[in-house]
């Protein structure tokens, strides 16, 4: 009788599951995005990084920061695209990281 009774224990304990083998529930996060959006900078200087905008993505992103006239674009070592855009009626030297900041060369 003692076998069945273990047998019986031990079979619902299995069923039931461990209970330190469940996920915990999502917690929040601090807000560290891949990408920002237009209205979003986390740094005043480009944060080197691998950088997977294509040419197009980065000149679109630059232009809806609200530059104009963005030429010369080229990805450097660093992952950082470079190039020139107007802004303001000037002309400038703008920068885009992997993040999605966008900054003039000062």
């Amino acid at each position: 009788m003692n076998k069945k009774l273990l047998l019986l224990l031990t079979a619902a304990s299995l069923l039931a599951g461990p209970s330190f083998a469940q996920n915990p529930p999502a917690t929040d996060r601090p807000n560290n995005n891949a990408v920002n959006s237009s209205d979003q900078k986390n740094s005043n200087k480009p944060v080197a990084g691998a950088n997977s905008f294509t040419e197009g993505q980065a000149k679109s992103k630059i232009e809806d920061a609200g530059y104009t006239n963005v030429t010369s674009l080229k990805k450097d070592d660093k992952g950082i695209w470079r190039g020139k855009a107007s802004k303001g009626g000037a002309s400038t030297d703008v920068s885009l990281d992997f993040q999605g900041n966008v900054n003039a060369a000062k």
